[in-house]
């Protein structure tokens, strides 16, 4: 029997989970997987890379068309690259991370990375997870499935700074704070829970039960396709 296509949205701020969750549904369900943030950051890395001054938010717009951002989809081996150079590591540098929501909150650069989002989930045979910050509300608002991730500032910074090895958690959680304030308040395409989204607080969740959480909620909805 052919399994119905399924597009699911996942949305939440940093370090409640979303990529190690969105990677594994995709997997275990056989659909495609997409990380946004990756993209942003991309972006991100080839205005710093070009000394592009990312302060000044009509420099940013000016050259937003400029840079070509592969996105792969497969959640077991995701790749990006700009310009055919492989960015994995180097968009998770500090330098990127820490300009990442000023050059996000240029409405000319969502507009190209929305539209980039937008033609992959459309190109995704078996169904795609998009994780991000704006899925549900603006890139994908028809998904079939909409999760929006939360979890306590506390049990996101124990993770971030996990992820980050010798990170101050202190220091960590006042950058997620401060990262949260600024993705929910820009103007274009805040940081939101969309209205038909379904909350999944990961506070006092493992990773494994999130997951199964999410599947369970894939597979109800495309039964009922």
């Amino acid at each position: 029997m052919e399994r119905a296509a399924v597009i699911v949205a996942i949305d939440g701020p940093s370090g409640t989970g979303k990529s190690s969750t969105s990677k594994a549904v995709a997997a275990q369900l056989g659909l495609s997987y997409l990380d946004t943030g990756a993209q942003y950051r991309a972006i991100t890395w080839w205005m710093v890379t070009n000394g592009v001054d990312v302060d000044d938010p009509a420099a940013i717009a000016a050259v937003a068309d400029k840079p070509d951002i592969v996105s792969g989809t497969d959640p077991a081996n995701p790749t990006i690259t700009v310009d055919g150079t492989d960015v994995a590591g180097p968009i998770r540098t500090q330098q990127v991370t820490s300009k990442v929501s000023a050059v996000s909150a240029v409405p000319e650069v969502r507009a190209r990375i929305t539209e980039l989002q937008r033609a992959i989930a459309r190109s995704a045979e078996q169904g795609i997870v998009v994780e991000g910050r704006d899925i549900g509300t603006t890139v994908l608002p028809d998904a079939d499935l909409k999760i929006f991730l939360t979890a306590s500032a506390e049990a996101r910074a124990a993770r971030r700074s996990g992820e980050l090895k010798g990170a101050d958690i202190n220091a960590t959680r006042e950058a997620l704070i401060k990262r949260d304030a600024a993705d929910s308040s820009r103007k274009t395409s805040p940081l939101a829970k969309a209205d038909d989204a379904v909350e999944v607080d990961t506070t006092d969740l493992t990773l494994a039960q999130v997951v199964e959480c999410v599947v369970t909620l894939v597979e109800e909805k495309r039964a009922a396709k």
